[in-house]
């Protein structure tokens, strides 16, 4: 009688389990967001962030305006084409998806999308506007990370602080096709590299500068640094 009482219960349980795991296995497909939702979520994105460059550069001519906001979501959905070819290259490669592994090909796959974005931009837009338009899509690290070394770092020349805006807009030109906001960043310290080994070739101490700027401000974030 108790071997068939646990039989039984044996029983039961597995049922209950398999029960749960394939109610759990369709909560997940259920909550899994299709390719169709995912696409619609990023163009959502992508909308606003095109909204607040828009906002960012008012343009009286409404054409101009379409124009601009034609062209920059263009260029975000290529940017997302770009980058589900390169991440599907690196994962067939059995390689991690990460800046590092990506740059080679980012560089490559980009250029056309550059320089095309950029004739567009131009064909509407002030030298001055596009300028603006390039620090928008990369939030303004060129500005940024500028001040924060002439604050950090005392005694740059005017030939140093040149260079180091040079380099920073260097970054700034390669950030705008990053595929993300933390990609973007990758991209500007391998930058922020050049000129803090710059600097120190011309006498200075960034790594000390930064340290004690740091401990002067532990609360603050280092734009200069990592």
């Amino acid at each position: 009688m108790k071997i068939k009482f646990l039989t039984i219960f044996v029983i039961q349980m597995a049922c209950a389990i398999l029960c749960n795991q394939r109610v759990l296995a369709q909560e997940q497909t259920a909550l899994a967001p299709t390719e169709a939702e995912k696409e619609a979520f990023y163009a959502k994105s992508i909308e606003y962030r095109v909204a607040d460059i828009l906002k960012a550069i008012p343009l009286a001519d409404a054409a101009k305006s379409n124009t601009l906001h034609d062209v920059l979501v263009a260029h975000y959905h290529d940017l997302r084409v770009r980058d589900a070819a390169i991440d599907t290259r690196l994962k067939v490669d059995g390689k991690e998806i990460s800046y590092a592994n990506r740059a080679e090909q980012l560089a490559i796959q980009s250029k056309p999308l550059h320089d095309a974005l950029l004739t567009k931009l131009a064909a509407s837009l002030t030298p001055e506007q596009v300028e603006q338009v390039k620090d928008l899509m990369t939030y303004h690290k060129v500005k940024i990370t500028y001040a924060a070394y002439g604050v950090m770092v005392s005694g740059l020349t005017d030939a140093e602080k040149a260079k180091v805006l040079e380099l920073l807009k260097a970054a700034r030109e390669e950030a705008v096709d990053g595929g993300s906001a933390p990609e973007k960043s990758d991209i500007f310290q391998k930058y922020k590299n050049q000129i803090n080994a710059y600097l120190d070739a011309q006498g200075h101490d960034t790594a000390k500068a930064f340290a004690d700027w740091t401990a002067k401000n532990p609360n603050t974030n280092n734009p200069a640094a990592k």
